[in-house]
């Protein structure tokens, strides 16, 4: 009995393989140019190499139905036994204010998820065509819908109503709803339990990385604020999203270029942030690389990345209260170092002194570490996030009639003896 997490994108599928309950993770793998042409998969199994296959052309029907083919491949898959899926779990990336935790997918929490299809029309639509594609696929197995937003819903309401006329919250959903739930919640409790602590008692601020940014404030093991808002549009600096930016430049530039509102939330989703500064439509590997070569446009681009990271910081210290522990988490490898100093340069006044030798020995190797000194009030610690086990978790234990929410459930990688996936791939 096995379980297939399913995170689909406009353009890619990451799909994960893991065995019942998340234990052991079987296979996992990628597919790129969905809808585009000159398709690609790739897939990895642990303790072999790395396999990759070209293909014209897949649709996200085509995707996942070329996944369970290739996952059932005898030469580059996993054996019988172990392809036999019993469940799907879904990333969905809007829940809006109507789900509070993951659930079990039937025609109403599809047509629901349609509904708020709005809210994130470049995320939802894709989820959509990922879930209906599974059904048909696989027609007689359980799929649930694993939401970015549930973490948030803990946030109080002067956290997520905006200072906008009340109507347009009470009629058309404008909130706080923030994303990357599932990071933040698997950041959270890997923390607590690096630090010997209940997750109840603990304050911290998460910061994941990756090409869309967000940090999360969680006082008492709960989130009461995140950087992302009605959209993953807001917070921080990120690979093609501009962030915090004042409004008013949007119609007044809208003017100049003669923009309609499409073509100017294209920009701002796809045009800005650190491709928007330097130019380079590349990966964050690389575009760290450059910054520590010295060009000084990716230099200009990690300074206000990290400039902004760090006043987040600083808020969040103001509404958490006494901090345990910062955490970041990042898929780009060794060149990170360098963001993280120029981020924690200056914050010892609030009681965290980096250890930069300790950050520079982080690399790819996927560890968990602890980047302050031994004698830091506040601990700073680097965990490569595991969103798809919070998945398979959530499934097994809907299935097995264990769940309410991500607040009562005691998910495995909140025990002091885990050992992260990663780390035994």
């Amino acid at each position: 009995m096995n379980i297939l997490t399913l995170s689909c994108w406009s353009n890619s599928i990451k799909y994960h393989l893991f065995s019942w309950g998340g234990g052991a993770l079987l296979a996992a793998g990628l597919v790129k140019r969905v809808g585009l042409g000159g398709s690609s998969i790739s897939l990895k199994v642990p303790g072999r190499k790395q396999n990759n296959q070209d293909v014209e052309f897949v649709d996200h029907l085509g995707a996942i139905r070329l996944i369970l083919e290739t996952l059932a491949t005898t030469r580059h898959g996993v054996s019988d036994e172990a392809v036999k899926i019993t469940a799907v779990g879904h990333r969905v990336a809007h829940g809006g204010e109507t789900f509070h935790h993951s659930v079990l997918i039937d025609c109403q929490v599809l047509n629901t998820i349609r509904d708020l299809q709005q809210l994130a029309p470049l995320h939802n639509a894709a989820n959509i065509a990922g879930i209906e594609a599974a059904i048909k696929l696989l027609p007689n197995i359980p799929q649930v819908a694993i939401f970015d937003t549930t973490f948030h819903v803990t946030m109080p309401d002067f956290a997520y109503i905006y200072p906008l006329p009340y109507e347009w919250y009470k009629k058309d959903g404008i909130r706080r709803y923030g994303f990357h739930g599932p990071s933040h919640l698997y950041l959270s409790r890997r923390a607590a339990a690096l630090l010997g602590k209940p997750a109840d008692v603990c304050n911290l601020i998460t910061i994941h990385i990756d090409k869309g940014v967000s940090l999360c404030a969680i006082r008492n093991g709960i989130s009461i604020d995140t950087s992302m808002g009605l959209t993953p549009l807001e917070g921080a600096v990120m690979e093609t999203r501009s962030g915090d930016i004042d409004v008013s430049i949007l119609p007044y530039m809208m003017q100049v270029m003669n923009l309609s509102a499409q073509e100017m939330e294209h920009i701002l989703n796809q045009k800005c942030g650190i491709v928007g500064i330097t130019g380079w439509n590349t990966d964050r590997q690389h575009f760290l690389e450059a910054a520590l070569d010295g060009d000084l446009r990716c230099k200009l681009a990690l300074e206000i990345e990290a400039y902004r990271l760090k006043k987040y910081i600083g808020a969040y210290l103001a509404v958490i209260g006494p901090l345990d522990a910062v955490v970041f988490t990042t898929g780009a490898g060794e060149g990170e170092w360098f963001a993280r100093e120029l981020v924690l340069e200056g914050l010892e006044c609030f009681g965290i002194l980096p250890d930069n030798g300790r950050n520079r020995t982080v690399n790819s190797e996927r560890k968990e570490i602890l980047i302050t000194g031994d004698n830091s009030p506040v601990k700073v610690f680097v965990i490569p996030t595991n969103e798809e086990l919070v998945f398979a978790e959530d499934v097994t234990a809907i299935l097995s009639g264990n769940y309410s929410d991500h607040l009562h459930y005691h998910y495995s990688f909140a025990g002091p003896d885990f050992i992260p996936l990663s780390a035994v791939e």
